[in-house]
């Protein structure tokens, strides 16, 4: 390297832009040298040394403003700050190595999404007689619970599960599952709704289903994707709901 440089030639022995380096100027970041008797500013190695660590600092997310006060700071309290932003980059790291794990399971297809055990047992809900809207819709709730809730996902799937072993409440989600097309008064819709709460008071011992009492909005939103494909599916909602409430 020559004993001066240009602004060209630092810029591209630190990886950066000339424009980057004049905003580190700006921002007082980085010393301007004064001109030479041609008019040109002459850049040392010392520029150059503090030109890369500002960028590596940037690129590792550290604002600038705080990369300023990092550039004054003793050299413990500036090995401390390095430490944190270690941590916090391992911390970074972490996170997109978990969002891109989902990218792939969801370019994979939506069950890759979830735990295998429930995957496995959405795979083998058509043997049970559920349709492929239903299989979707289950599929697209789990995925939005074990996202939300993962510490409680498990136990409520396990409860769903169980409780298709039991062949009149299969029954009862298969019937649940072809409500969806009949008209929002039809009896069955009636009959549906009273065998539901009928199971739930029998299963739980009172009007609140697992999940239920939390201060998450999940449920409800659950509950509304659920509604939303099917105005028989919104009364049958709201027949349940307005039993329940009345135990």
């Amino acid at each position: 390297m020559d004993a001066m440089i240009t602004i060209g030639r630092l810029a591209k022995y630190a990886g950066v832009s000339i424009k980057t380096i004049r905003v580190y100027h700006d921002k007082g970041l980085l010393p301007e040298p004064d001109r030479d008797s041609s008019g040109y500013r002459r850049y040392t190695a010392q520029h150059a040394i503090d030109l890369i660590k500002i960028r590596t600092l940037a690129e590792a997310g550290v604002p600038l403003a705080r990369i300023r006060e990092l550039r004054a700071a003793s050299d413990e309290g500036f090995r401390e700050a390095l430490h944190q932003v270690d941590t916090d980059l391992t911390a970074r790291i972490r996170g997109l190595r978990e969002t891109q794990r989902r990218l792939r399971g969801l370019a994979a297809g939506r069950l890759q999404m979830l735990p295998p055990e429930v995957a496995g047992h959405l795979e083998r809900l058509p043997e049970l007689g559920f349709s492929p809207r239903w299989v979707a819709l289950e599929t697209d709730l789990w995925i939005l619970v074990f996202a939300t809730h993962p510490d409680t996902a498990v136990e409520l799937f396990h409860d769903q599960a169980q409780a298709l072993t039991d062949p009149a409440l299969r029954q009862m989600y298969l019937d649940y599952d072809r409500a969806h097309d009949l008209d929002p008064h039809d009896p069955r819709i009636d009959d549906l709704a009273r065998r539901v709460v009928r199971a739930t008071l029998e299963r739980y011992g009172s009007a609140d289903l697992p999940g239920q009492n939390t201060n998450s909005e999940i449920p409800a939103l659950i509950q509304g994707a659920v509604n939303a494909s099917s105005p028989a599916w919104r009364r049958l909602d709201a027949l349940i709901r307005d039993q329940l409430s009345r135990t």
